[in-house]
């Protein structure tokens, strides 16, 4: 598992102009069962998503395809993790 976290490093008004382009590359990616949620941070200086993969490599080259890497609208940081805790609801992402 992954959490992918975005900073933006252009003005909002840059950010904004890629967002529709940006939700696209989200849902194809969550439509592959790569994505698990998403959003924002508060105050709005960039986003999270906690992704699933079989490598960081492919994350990274994921990463690769978003607008928002693509035009350098953000720096990203993934990090791997092991989930050894969940919510019921959430316990099918644990790993064994």
């Amino acid at each position: 598992m992954f959490a992918i976290i975005l900073s933006y490093k252009k003005p909002l008004d840059t950010v904004d102009a890629f967002v529709a382009e940006h939700k696209r590359f989200l849902e194809a990616h969550y439509a592959s069962g790569h994505f698990l949620l998403s959003g924002r941070k508060q105050p709005r200086t960039g986003g999270i998503i906690l992704a699933q993969a079989g490598s960081k490599h492919e994350v990274e080259a994921i990463v690769r395809l978003d607008p928002f890497w693509r035009e350098e609208i953000a720096d990203y940081d993934i990090i791997e993790f092991v989930p050894s805790m969940a919510a019921s609801h959430l316990s099918s992402l644990l790993t064994d």
